[in-house]
């Protein structure tokens, strides 16, 4: 039986939503606004998701935030652009460079407030990333994780592998169908 609570896409902001450069073989956000891109194929993936009913929200490590290497200001502009460009619900953002931080991913922080606060059902949900503290984070709060091929995805726990992400969409709305497919037949 369905709830009031709405399933939700959870994203990771670098490497998904805008463009993220490798530097010695790591992923290294941008710092400054001027070198902050969305991802060409984001606006219209996220409206696909945003039409089918789910909630989209970006959720992000930034440790450059506590390190001195990101001001606020520089975040705010970045993050301002994402919600006039991206049909985002919210954007939650951790600052600390505490990987024991329970915001921090892998800590499923973000995702446990963005449900309470948004009356998400997780076992509905999604996350999607490059990253596999994102796959680890989707784990302990109950979502499926729909990981974009990359160097960072790593070996441990994760629900599928996909492309990129327009095929990300695709696999969630297969899955969202096959799951509501099975919910009616169980009612009926």
């Amino acid at each position: 039986m369905w709830t009031d609570m709405k399933p939700a896409v959870f994203f990771e902001r670098d490497g998904v939503l805008n463009l993220c450069e490798t530097v010695q073989g790591r992923p290294s956000p941008p710092l400054r606004f001027e070198e902050f891109r969305i991802h060409p194929d984001a606006p219209g993936c996220l409206a696909v998701l945003k039409r089918a009913g789910f909630t989209l929200i970006a959720t992000t490590n930034q440790p450059a935030v506590s390190q001195g290497h990101l001001s606020r200001r520089e975040l705010d502009l970045m993050h301002a652009q994402l919600r006039r460009k991206l049909p985002l619900d919210d954007l939650l953002v951790c600052p600390y460079d505490d990987p024991s931080h329970p915001c921090h991913k892998p800590q499923p922080g973000m995702i446990l407030e963005a449900a309470f606060k948004w009356s998400l059902d997780l076992d509905r949900s999604f996350v999607v990333s490059d990253k596999w503290m994102d796959a680890k984070a989707a784990q302990v709060a109950g979502c499926t994780s729909v990981l974009l091929n990359s160097p960072w995805i790593g070996t441990d726990h994760h629900d599928f592998v996909v492309a990129d992400l327009p095929a990300a969409v695709t696999k969630i709305l297969d899955l969202q169908q096959n799951l509501h497919g099975h919910a009616l037949a169980a009612s009926a």
